[in-house]
């Protein structure tokens, strides 16, 4: 029988992780595979496929995951290249006080997310069974809060399990929607739904943009960089497309299938109905426990605690907001603070990889210029939202800090700025 200590082991919130201690390229793999092959992916890709039609749908799919790819790999290297967390490796950019900022906002934010797919745990089990609500919610909830206790090793092994099995029932219920469906090559979308394609490319990357800038806390166990980016590579493009994929094959078969592959599996009934429910749990129980994940991690380092201390208490709020369905309310303001999310991990990148590379830390508690970068960065990308709606927000946030913070740090502080040397 394990030993406690053996069961519980040491999460490392406030320090880089020993290079003894790192995991295996399968078990970072594990962790982040298992993320964005859910439910949710699958749904989203439906939509998109359902706003631009399959071929347009896809290509916004590709390149979004891209977008992702690079975006989160450069940033899991950094992770794994000193082996610290998100809110470490935001302190040497933002400075030693100055990080709290956007750590308490993303910690904050996929606490939010906790609940939403909580939410949807009770939600979808009602849509199919004769069951109550807010007694599947708790459950769940509980469930998924357990599981996060154990720490890095059960969302591996939460990755293990939920990757495979989405994927086969993934593809069982895409073939059964293809089969008894429509032509789906020619599929030119719902009029009614439309998307302009920026904005497609948007829903993608928003789907993790917050724990995609996070994913220092996942890749500071690997052992090196090459294993950050491969366990990059397998969330995105590879699981998050697949997913994304599926969902779009069936909403171009069945002309208007929101994607939902619990769904599909469930009314068939009989032993695929459990196997449905299992499913579920499985498939949100892992996006659910990798946000509190990141939520404890972020908050264990802003109030010194410990992560599994800070993982009962925000998982309980996360578990109230659910059971009292108000979940729903928050899901377009996380979408609209959404908006602000990628010039934080687009600052880290530039101020560590070509501004002051290889900084070891802030030297200051508050560091003014990745905060104005991030103001305008942001700025800007929240104006695009709201009156040109038709372009990617995301891209032109990422485009605007990184412009902005190389402008604001080579001009305002040229003593102190590197860039572009070799």
């Amino acid at each position: 029988m394990a030993t406690e200590k053996e069961l519980f082991e040491d999460e490392y919130e406030h320090s880089p992780v020993p290079a003894e201690k790192r995991k295996s390229l399968l078990s970072v793999t594990s962790v982040w595979v298992g993320f964005p092959m859910i439910i949710t992916g699958a749904v989203t890709g439906a939509t998109i496929v359902h706003g631009l039609g399959l071929a347009k749908g896809i290509m916004a799919m590709v390149i979004g995951n891209l977008l992702l790819f690079v975006y989160v790999g450069l940033l899991s290297a950094l992770g794994a290249k000193y082996g610290i967390n998100f809110s470490l490796q935001a302190s040497r950019t933002f400075g030693t006080k100055g990080y709290t900022v956007s750590s308490a906002l993303l910690s904050t934010l996929v606490v939010g997310w906790f609940a939403v797919q909580t939410g949807l745990t009770g939600v979808s089990a009602v849509s199919v069974f004769d069951v109550n609500q807010t007694f599947i919610v708790i459950l769940a909830g509980v469930l998924y809060l357990l599981l996060t206790l154990l720490g890095i090793r059960a969302l591996s092994f939460i990755g293990m399990i939920s990757a495979p099995m989405f994927l086969i029932l993934g593809i069982y219920a895409a073939a059964e929607a293809v089969r008894n469906g429509e032509a789906i090559w020619s599929y030119a979308g719902n009029p009614d739904q439309s998307l302009a394609f920026g904005v497609a490319v948007t829903l993608v990357f928003a789907l993790f943009a917050d724990s995609g800038t996070m994913t220092a806390d996942f890749t500071r166990w690997a052992k090196n960089q090459k294993h950050a980016w491969i366990a990059t590579f397998a969330a995105f493009p590879a699981a998050n497309l697949i997913a994304m994929l599926i969902g779009g094959f069936i909403a171009a078969a069945t002309l208007n299938g929101s994607g939902d592959v619990f769904g599909i599996i469930a009314d068939k009934g009989g032993w695929l109905a459990v196997i449905a429910v299992v499913f579920l749990f499985v498939n949100l129980g892992s996006v659910c426990s990798h946000c509190l994940y990141n939520a404890a991690v972020g908050w264990s380092h802003i109030l010194g605690g410990k992560m599994r201390t800070l993982t009962i208490a925000l998982g309980v709020i996360g578990i109230v907001i659910a059971a009292l369905n108000i979940w729903d309310y928050f899901i377009d303001w996380l979408n609209l603070l959404g908006v602000i999310v990628p010039p934080i991990g687009t600052i880290i990148i530039m101020d560590q990889l070509i501004v002051r590379r290889n900084t070891q830390e802030a030297h200051a508690n508050f560091r003014y210029q990745p905060f104005l970068a991030w103001a305008i960065g942001s700025a800007v990308a929240l104006i695009v939202n709201d009156q040109f709606p038709g372009l990617s927000t995301v891209v032109t946030g990422i485009a605007v800090s990184a412009l902005a913070y190389w402008i604001i740090s080579s001009v305002l502080s040229p003593s102190k700025s590197r860039a572009f040397q070799s």
